[in-house]
């Protein structure tokens, strides 16, 4: 069933009442991922690996010949881009991730693109206004090419009233 603006929350997130078990989501927003953001990111999480941040040594002592993208700002983007679509301003916590893979490289100066697939709901037994919902979110790059996928459980608050 499409979602109306106003079947949604005042943010644009769905309630968890509206999600339907398996629905797949093509979400609209993409992004080129750039040197800059690999450089950040890794910084920002203090971590040094020369995978991502040293060009010389992907160029001469690596298979791939080029930094590859930090998978875990991969994996924050993927959930991310998914967020204006589905849950923003209807999630409580995200309370976890499983079977998180990367299946092909993700580089510099790929454009990711990513859907989200509702594979199980149901009531929180300790909040009788919110809900458990489990995702599967993928990334794709420019050429289709699965990237990065993961299974996230969330919870989500239901449509008030």
């Amino acid at each position: 069933m499409p979602q109306t603006e106003a079947a949604r929350h005042k943010r644009g997130g769905m309630y968890f009442d509206d999600f339907v078990v398996g629905r797949l989501y093509e979400h609209r927003l993409t992004r080129t991922v750039t040197q800059m953001d690999n450089m950040l990111f890794s910084n920002m999480t203090l971590n040094p690996q020369p995978l991502h941040i040293d060009r010389h040594f992907c160029a001469s002592e690596t298979e791939w010949g080029q930094p590859l993208m930090n998978s875990l700002f991969t994996l924050g983007l993927m959930i991310g881009i998914s967020v204006n679509d589905l849950t923003v301003g209807t999630t409580i916590a995200n309370l976890g991730m499983t079977d998180t893979k990367f299946p092909h490289p993700l580089f510099e100066n790929d454009t990711v693109h990513c859907t989200t697939e509702v594979l199980g709901k149901r009531d929180s037994n300790s909040r009788p206004n919110a809900g458990i919902l489990e995702f599967h979110h993928r990334a794709y790059n420019q050429n289709d090419k699965l990237v990065a996928e993961c299974r996230r459980q969330a919870f989500i608050i239901k449509r008030p009233g």
